[in-house]
């Protein structure tokens, strides 16, 4: 059976927490229980020696982590075109499209983000998420377009994971929100976890859910629509939909978080939403990348039709 086994080095910051919870820091896109089952298992040791899931990480440790391979149906490779925005050898950012899945899952075993990367990539990609999701560090919905970085190997995944932990791998994103938002700037704060009355949603959950920072900065006005600048200080699944509806202005098109007239007359596919714009530290150079995608096409011509019917309205 392939396994992945990777050593990290225990930072300072990490002085004194669980390894549990150490593990499920360094791999976001993995869930606690996950790591305290392969604890459990014996897969996670220091010098040898297996640990319990309430050992307390001290600085300067060696944590060895063996992952078995992920047990999941065969995903296959597929020529699909991809939009890559920077490549070299140890990662790649691609500009996802709209009504593209990032990884396979229950219905959606092609067309991924996956299976296109698969076929350009060949086996140069990490291996810490398992079979179904290489590469994939972290993630953005099927109707949101735009930016993500794709790691070739499991030293550039880690050192990704360690700057979207820590915020130091700084995301911002542009949308359309319906109505007019009172100020110019500001922060949203409220932690998210899963809507107790529907599990397939995220919602505001101080009881349950994990805390959550989301800084805007609006662009420009349309009357009852604005277009906003988002920066994420954390990356909660369906944050800057959740802190916006969470507000009385959900993104233009979101019908899950701004109900079924959420699309208005545009007749749109999901969220106006796009990321466009990621900066980082290479994981093997040191240098800042800074990589931007442009807006896809459906957007520039909202923005357009937008910026049209605001000029033709009547002025009071």
């Amino acid at each position: 059976m392939n396994q992945t086994v990777i050593d990290l080095e225990v930072e300072i910051e990490h002085e004194g927490e669980r390894l549990d919870k150490y593990l499920a820091l360094i791999y976001p896109d993995q869930s606690r229980s996950y790591f305290q089952k392969i604890i459990k298992d014996g897969n996670v040791t220091i010098d040898g020696k297996a640990l319990k899931a309430s050992y307390r990480m001290s600085e300067g440790d060696i944590v060895t982590v063996v992952q078995p391979e992920a047990k999941s149906i065969e995903i296959l490779a597929e020529d699909i075109p991809l939009d890559i925005l920077y490549e070299d050898r140890d990662l790649l950012v691609v500009n996802k499209p709209k009504n593209m899945v990032v990884h396979p899952s229950a219905g959606h075993y092609s067309g991924t983000l996956v299976n296109a990367i698969m076929y350009h990539c060949k086996h140069d990609l990490s291996g810490i998420n398992g079979s179904i999701r290489p590469g994939i560090v972290h993630r953005i919905d099927k109707d949101t377009t735009g930016s993500l970085i794709i790691c070739k190997n499991d030293h550039s995944h880690v050192h990704i994971a360690e700057q979207i932990k820590n915020h130091s791998c700084n995301r911002k994103y542009l949308g359309i929100v319906i109505g007019n938002l009172k100020e110019d700037s500001g922060t949203i704060e409220g932690a998210i976890g899963r809507d107790p009355k529907d599990r397939k949603k995220m919602a505001i959950n101080e009881q349950n859910g994990k805390p959550a920072i989301t800084h805007y900065r609006v662009l420009e006005r349309f009357g009852n629509y604005t277009y906003v600048e988002f920066t994420l200080e954390t990356g909660r699944t369906h944050q800057i939909r959740v802190h916006l509806a969470s507000i009385g202005h959900p993104l233009l098109g979101d019908e899950i978080y701004g109900g079924k007239n959420a699309g208005g007359k545009f007749h749109l596919q999901g969220q106006t939403l796009h990321a466009y714009c990621l900066t980082f530290i290479h994981p093997t150079s040191g240098e800042t990348i800074h990589v931007e995608a442009p807006l896809p096409e459906y957007f520039e011509k909202l923005l357009k039709n937008l910026r049209l019917q605001s000029v033709q309205a009547p002025q009071d």
